[in-house]
């Protein structure tokens, strides 16, 4: 008993000198008209929707702004045998973020975070996170990305606290 309090008291001592991470920071302004259209998807940090059984390659999102203010949102990309996927959702935009923050649904009522944190001024790339720093995209409005603008967006997200080692290039070449 004695030993179980000891190991206790010494990961409550550990987790209570942990340093804190900043929280995540958005860039402080998005267009919505000029950030919709598609975006190719670069590279992420893996997650259970794109790297599941199926997987998901070749991956392309579509935003369009909705006359209700609301964004529509469209992901496509090939599974592991090829055939296309197709996701279709809606984002609104958190009140007081200029923009950058969004909340996305591709199943009603469950919600993500969409944290613009990154955003080249001619809107050519995006560093898109969330705020617990489990999910990471690099968009281009391309295929590929120059490799002097991938750095600065991974730069980014490395600046922000995100573990860019985790990073998986997306395939985009045809297939």
């Amino acid at each position: 008993m004695k030993r179980a309090l000891v190991a206790v008291l010494l990961l409550l001592g550990a987790c209570a000198t942990a340093p804190d991470r900043p929280p995540v920071a958005t860039v402080p302004q998005v267009d919505l008209a000029r950030y919709a259209g598609t975006w190719f998807e670069i590279s992420r940090i893996p997650n259970s929707f794109q790297d599941g059984p199926r997987g998901c390659t070749h991956t392309t999102a579509t935003y369009t702004p909705r006359p209700d203010g609301r964004v529509g949102v469209v992901n496509r990309c090939l599974d592991n045998a090829g055939a296309p996927r197709l996701a279709e959702g809606e984002a609104y935009v958190v009140e007081g973020s200029g923009n950058a923050k969004l909340r996305v649904s591709f199943f009603w009522p469950f919600y993500g975070d969409y944290w613009v944190i990154g955003l080249d001024p001619g809107y050519r790339w995006a560093v898109v996170g969330a705020p617990g720093r489990d999910y990471l995209w690099i968009l281009s409005r391309r295929p590929a990305l120059a490799p002097g603008y991938y750095a600065e967006a991974v730069g980014i997200a490395a600046a922000q606290g995100f573990v860019v080692s985790r990073l998986q290039t997306t395939p985009q070449e045809a297939p």
